[in-house]
């Protein structure tokens, strides 16, 4: 598998190595209790087991996975966003028109959601199963369908606006016995200190003792507060304040091109992913339920421009000229030729007429402002140190086509809650740099793995058979 990768995906991966790092288990310190509460001690800057600085999905997937585990429910978790929305119950009306920022959630995803209670409140809102998806070239040379049954499953996935995940993970952090404080502020200062091994911890010892002896990390915000903990978590997205502050360096690349999304319009239910190769870059037509999907258009920044300023009518041709019989004839054959790419799929596969070459539901009307995003690649060499982590976009930054980005923040937000269980468990300090190099050792891999598949899909893959290959592999692990 990892000649595949280098092979199709280029040299520049290189950069992008996983160094190993073993786990070390020989921790001396014992999580302490909080201070919370002490009238002296929060007089010296209130004290926290954990800090997360950013309330997005990712940030807050992690405080709704702590609050469900019975080794970590009991922790006091402050939360650094200035977004004032986290303060208070966000409501989203059933006639709202789709917001184009969307996500395309895994089985795994779904899965995990299930497992914080927050599945139940996505249900509420809109959203759309898919249990086919077809990908072809524009050249006409053929063409690749998946179905749910091919995987042995009921979907491939469900397309959520993030609006909706957002507001599902919010009202459940919000609905659980968490002890958390939601601070409407931004970071912007840091300090930890080297640690005193003479020092005996306990409960009785004030902030500014452990402090002064490395056992938190100090937190200045802009709204003059301060605070201590013994972890800080990054969950505050591709331009990364926690990350910048901890000296952690990245590796990337910016591409020369823009990505182009929006929410359009069909007159039937679209109920299956399409994805269709271009000459200067992919497009994406995904259900969002209710007769609406959602576009995710690959271009260079000249004509990222220009479609974003065309008129409704333009922009609409366009679009269904990328879809249907433009740049090329539809494919006439299967790239998939005896099935022979679903061999690590479980059951037999069997084809039938359904599986023949089929056109994208025509757009009719666009729904939706149209946003351009400059696309990049960015990975941080490092993702844990001494009391720091980073999750989500901090950590990593990938193509948006396939909607995976989010997946793998959510992936990491459910390791780093198990890594810290178990340190709990065993007595270890959760900002110990061992402790949490175990939840790095652990994600690194998926996370390189998916940014090289995506990195292809950027590039336009000509070699589509291994291309797909790679791409539902990497996909159904997730």
């Amino acid at each position: 598998m990892k000649r595949i990768v280098a092979r199709k995906f280029g040299s520049n991966f290189y950069r992008l190595r996983i160094p190993w790092r073993p786990f070390c288990t020989d921790a001396s310190q014992i999580l302490s209790r909080s201070n919370a509460g002490d009238p002296k001690k929060e007089s010296e800057g209130q004290q926290y087991d954990i800090a997360i600085v950013g309330g997005g999905m990712v940030g807050l997937a992690l405080a709704c996975s702590l609050a469900t585990r019975p080794l970590t429910k009991h922790l006091n978790i402050a939360i650094i966003d200035s977004n004032p929305a986290l303060g208070r119950k966000h409501f989203i009306k059933k006639e709202d028109l789709p917001d184009p920022r969307v996500s395309t959630v895994t089985p795994a995803t779904i899965s995990f959601f299930k497992d914080i209670g927050a599945w139940q409140y996505v249900e509420r809102h809109r959203h759309a199963y898919f249990d086919k998806m077809q990908v072809w070239d524009y050249t006409g040379l053929g063409y690749a369908k998946y179905n749910a049954r091919d995987a042995d499953r009921d979907v491939l996935g469900c397309v959520v606006e993030n609006k909706v995940l957002l507001s599902s993970l919010l009202s459940r952090v919000q609905d659980t016995d968490l002890q958390k404080k939601i601070y409407p502020s931004r970071l912007t200062s840091m300090s930890i200190l080297p640690n005193c091994s003479s020092l005996e911890v306990d409960s009785t010892l004030s902030v500014t003792t452990l402090f002064s002896h490395g056992r938190l990390v100090k937190l200045e915000l802009e709204d003059g507060n301060s605070l201590y903990a013994k972890l800080l978590v990054g969950a505050d997205g591709g331009k990364s304040r926690v990350r910048e502050l901890a000296g952690f360096r990245t590796t990337g690349w910016n591409y020369s091109q823009n990505a182009i999304i929006c929410t359009v319009e069909h007159a039937v239910e679209n109920h299956c992913a399409w994805q269709r190769f271009l000459p200067a870059g992919p497009i994406a037509l995904l259900p969002i339920g209710d007769k609406f999907s959602n576009i995710v258009w690959t271009m260079n920044s000249k004509e990222s421009s220009e479609f974003k300023s065309m008129s409704e009518d333009d922009f609409l041709k366009a679009v269904n000229y990328a879809l249907d019989y433009g740049y090329g004839p539809h494919p006439t054959s299967s790239l998939l030729g005896n099935a022979d790419i679903f061999s690590w799929f479980k059951g037999d596969i069997s084809r039938s007429a359904n599986d023949c070459f089929e056109i994208p539901p025509k757009v009719v009307k666009l729904a939706s402002e149209r946003m351009a995003f400059p696309l990049s690649l960015r990975h941080a060499n490092d993702y844990a140190s001494k009391r720091v982590v980073l999750i989500g976009d901090a950590a990593h930054t990938v193509h948006p086509l396939a909607g995976q980005g989010v997946n793998l923040g959510f992936g990491d937000a459910s390791t780093l809650s198990s890594v810290i269980s178990e340190g709990i468990a065993v007595g270890i300090d959760i900002g110990e740099v061992s402790l949490l190099k175990k939840y790095e050792t652990d994600r690194k891999p998926a996370n390189v793995m998916m940014m090289a598949v995506l990195d292809g899909f950027q590039k336009g893959s000509r070699d589509c058979y291994y291309f797909l290959e790679d791409l539902h592999k990497c996909v159904s692990g997730c």
